[in-house]
């Protein structure tokens, strides 16, 4: 069963699951994404793992590349926020992604999971040859009672200060706690980093032009409380 998600953060979310659950069972899962040793995970492909989780482009490749493994037996294909691999404007995920439809059989039960419903996804169920099954989130379950959602608008030149304020008082205000800032672009990311380590906050950034690994190290830390804030881009979304 391979799994698709557009980002290497969260196929490896989605394998940690997969292991927590599936250790009773057996289960044996494989990670295969960009950034790492291409030829380790052709070994693991050839050793037929249930449950691949793959970001398209690198399952791609070891398509195009390796005959050491085939999706011809596959029962069940994923896609993880097909919403975002099946828009136009991603041409890196359209091509990838025929390569991988191509490997796959005809014969086989196709599953799309997505937090938003696009008029692509919508033209798709209209376009599915069999009967397909939908099933849309009512707004009473999208989010939970506790979560509390504010808007504060402040001016450009000042919002910097705004959020170190913010960051302060809920730092003062809790025992426990933890921040994830996100930011729109690397450089906005790494210049705030350096900015509230600069106030002495422990804080640590996490963006795409970081390797792979630096990206492992930046998570472990952050999720052990070595650094209380996450200053990251939407790589960490997941």
């Amino acid at each position: 069963c391979p799994l698709s998600a557009p980002r290497r953060e969260l196929a490896y979310q989605i394998a940690e699951q997969f292991r927590v659950l599936g250790k009773p069972l057996g289960l044996k899962d494989c990670v295969v994404v960009g950034g790492l040793d291409m030829v380790a995970q052709a070994l693991e492909l050839s050793r037929k793992p249930h449950v691949v989780i793959a970001t398209p482009g690198r399952l791609a490749d070891h398509l195009r590349s390796s005959n050491t493994f085939s999706l011809k037996k596959l029962r069940f294909l994923v896609l993880d926020e097909a919403d975002r691999l099946l828009e136009q404007e991603c041409a890196d995920f359209t091509e990838d992604l025929e390569v991988i439809l191509a490997a796959v059989p005809a014969r086989r039960q196709t599953l799309l999971f997505s937090a938003t419903l696009t008029d692509t996804l919508k033209e798709l169920k209209s376009l599915a040859m069999n009967e397909p099954f939908f099933w849309e989130g009512t707004s009473e379950v999208r989010t939970v009672d506790e979560l509390d959602q504010r808007y504060l608008l402040v001016p450009e030149m000042v919002k910097d200060a705004y959020l170190v304020h913010l960051i302060q008082t809920f730092q003062d205000e809790h025992d426990d706690w933890s921040i994830i800032v996100f930011t729109k672009t690397c450089k906005d990311c790494q210049v705030l980093n350096m900015m509230l380590r600069k106030f002495n906050f422990p804080s640590v950034a996490l963006h795409s032009m970081m390797k792979q690994r630096q990206r492992f190290a930046t998570l472990a830390k952050f999720k052990s409380s070595i650094f209380r804030i996450l200053v990251a881009t939407d790589v960490a979304a997941r």
